[in-house]
């Protein structure tokens, strides 16, 4: 018993020495107590008891305490021996060893293992995680993840900034339409107004209005009105100034005057039936009328930059639609001019019937006086 206690004492001193030095070979007995165990000894304490290795502790301890209940020397059994109970006990501390080792090489894979996947230093938590290898091939890296980054996210910003602008384009184009529209028939009444006005004008409806000829009543003192305004108002009506948009508009309109009256009177001249050579004299005459519009629209686009008011804005004139519109004119006064003709002469036949036998006895009076 007393070699047991030393045993004991001697091994966990040897537990009490850290694992960095090594440890110094004592002899106690037979006995050899060193951190060093050959394998061929722990595979031979395995034999001893009757274990394989990877065997569990439980089945360790189970299998000494049953060797030593059968060699040990107190026990009193008649297998009991001294030699065999000491290398039962060998072998079960160099069994308990090497499960001990295993263990804590186990634990220290797992804990190597469980260091090498997480963060060691503080400086790997900055480059929000990406990356990995030295700091500087890190921060390279990071840099390029931050390039990409930024690239992605400018290509984000434009295709919003794309489906944006397209929806914004088809609300344009919607309005725009509706605009045009708007614009269109304002401009087809305005145009129909204005046919309806120099119709009235040609039929001489406006001749005997009241007031025609005579100067605008100068409009009164109004209470909405700058009284500075007003004066400047007066003063420009006064000394016969006008607007330029004025001007232009009665230009425009004197010469379209001018152009229908010409072009009827070229038509009138040639007259009817049309030969070739009056067909060509009339299509220079069209061609001429063509670029004489073609001029008034220009004045037309200038007007329509000046004058203040979208409504007193002019379109343009069709010279074809100015032709045909001569044409048709033509064609009235010529069945006019048949009309008045048809009539004298049925008036002149009448005065005949009425007239004959006068006539008649005042030549026979005349020639028998001769």
């Amino acid at each position: 018993m007393l070699t047991n206690d030393i045993g004991h004492h001697l091994m966990l001193c040897r537990a009490m020495i850290p694992r960095h030095l090594k440890l110094i070979p004592s002899v106690y007995g037979n006995r050899l107590l060193s951190g060093y165990k050959p394998k061929s000894n722990v595979q031979d304490s395995y034999r001893i008891l009757e274990l394989q290795e990877g065997c569990s502790l439980d089945d360790i301890r189970n299998s000494y305490r049953n060797l030593a209940k059968k060699y040990h020397p107190d026990s009193g059994s008649a297998t009991a021996d001294t030699e065999a109970f000491m290398k039962v006990e060998e072998a079960y501390r160099i069994a308990l060893d090497d499960v001990a080792n295993k263990k804590k090489c186990a634990e220290d894979e797992e804990e190597d293992q469980f260091k090498s996947k997480s963060l060691q230093h503080r400086h790997y938590l900055s480059f929000e995680g990406v990356g990995f290898g030295m700091p500087s091939q890190r921060q390279r890296q990071y840099m390029q993840f931050r390039v990409d980054r930024a690239a992605e996210q400018v290509l984000e910003y434009r295709k919003q900034r794309l489906e944006g602008q397209s929806a914004v384009t088809d609300l344009m184009k919607a309005k725009d339409v509706r605009q045009s529209k708007k614009v269109k028939i304002t401009q087809a009444m305005e145009r129909l107004v204005e046919d309806l006005i120099q119709e009235s004008m040609a039929k001489g409806d406006f001749d005997n209005l009241s007031g025609k000829g005579k100067p605008l009543q100068k409009f009164s003192d109004c209470p909405h009105i700058d009284p500075m305004t007003h004066n400047l108002n007066r003063i420009l009506i006064d000394n016969g100034y006008q607007p330029e948009w004025i001007l232009m508009q009665k230009e425009i309109r004197e010469t379209i005057e001018q152009l229908r009256k010409g072009i009827v009177a070229s038509r009138n001249k040639l007259g009817g039936p049309m030969t070739p050579y009056r067909e060509k004299q009339w299509s220079r005459v069209c061609e001429q009328f063509t670029e004489d519009i073609q001029k008034l629209n220009k004045r037309i686009d200038s007007f329509n930059l000046v004058v203040p008011l979208l409504s007193r804005q002019m379109v343009h004139f069709n010279a074809a639609r100015e032709i045909a519109r001569a044409q048709k004119t033509y064609e009235a006064l010529a069945e006019s001019r048949e009309a008045s003709n048809s009539d004298t002469k049925e008036a002149e036949q009448k005065d005949v019937k009425r007239f004959g036998l006068k006539s008649s006895l005042f030549k026979w009076l005349n020639l028998i006086l001769k």
